[in-house]
């Protein structure tokens, strides 16, 4: 039976990181292809089932983070990994909000990068399993409401549009509300195995999702931190 290989995009303008990637995964189970401009990147998008993109934040014709969504619109289960040599807070955030499914910063280790694919291909092995883990049809706090069945959220009759990352979260959180959940909890269960010693990854999307829920963060109504712990969703 012919094996269908996995599908990795670079999309960066610098041909040295581009072969030097390219050299560390192509195998006979891995296509790796390369883009130098966010046009090009696309439309490979357009063209093939891309299973994880590793995405320049500074392209010669735009910015990275302006092309997730349509990256994420072609196929919406691609993992997309952002790098940058411009590192901040900031821009982890801003990748994290149009859909990104980690960040890296310049220089980094090429053991590092391909460890970060790794966790990145499980994830999206494992993620139609796990979509059907919530036994309730939907989960309901104050004006907050989770349409498992629908994958949709909202606040009040206004939907709340989030990256499948933040999806994954927002439902573990809600199938556990009330209770406290860790950092390594949430790790284990929205990220996969092995990114238990990457605590940023929670505390950048927990940022996103109250952005996003919270009508005043600093007197937040749905999630809590449990200083030194972890998070918690309200129940009631």
């Amino acid at each position: 039976m012919l094996k269908v290989k996995r599908q990795i995009l670079i999309i960066d303008d610098n041909d040295i990181f581009c072969d030097s990637v390219t050299d560390l995964l192509a195998d006979d189970q891995t296509d790796v292809l390369t883009a130098h401009t966010g046009r090009d990147g696309l439309k490979i998008c357009s063209e093939r089932k891309i299973d994880v993109v590793i995405l320049d934040q500074k392209l010669p014709d735009t910015q990275g983070v302006n092309l997730c969504p349509s990256i994420l619109k072609h196929n919406e289960q691609t993992k997309i990994i952002f790098v940058t040599a411009y590192p901040s807070f900031k821009n982890a955030i801003d990748a994290i909000k149009v859909g990104a499914h980690d960040y890296l910063s310049k220089p980094f280790g090429m053991g590092e990068l391909l460890a970060r694919i790794r966790v990145s291909l499980r994830n999206r092995a494992r993620l139609p399993a796990w979509d059907g883990a919530p036994t309730a049809a939907s989960f309901r706090v104050g004006d907050l409401k989770v349409d498992f069945e629908a994958r949709r959220v909202f606040l009040g009759e206004e939907e709340v549009h989030l990256t499948p990352i933040e999806y994954k979260l927002m439902t573990v959180m809600a199938r556990n509300a009330g209770k406290v959940l860790t950092h390594n909890y949430l790790l284990r269960e929205v990220w996969g195995p092995g990114s238990g010693d990457q605590n940023h990854y929670v505390r950048i999307y927990m940022a996103g999702l109250r952005r996003k829920l919270e009508r005043d963060q600093t007197r937040p109504r749905y999630i809590f931190t449990e200083v030194g712990v972890g998070y918690r969703l309200a129940d009631e």
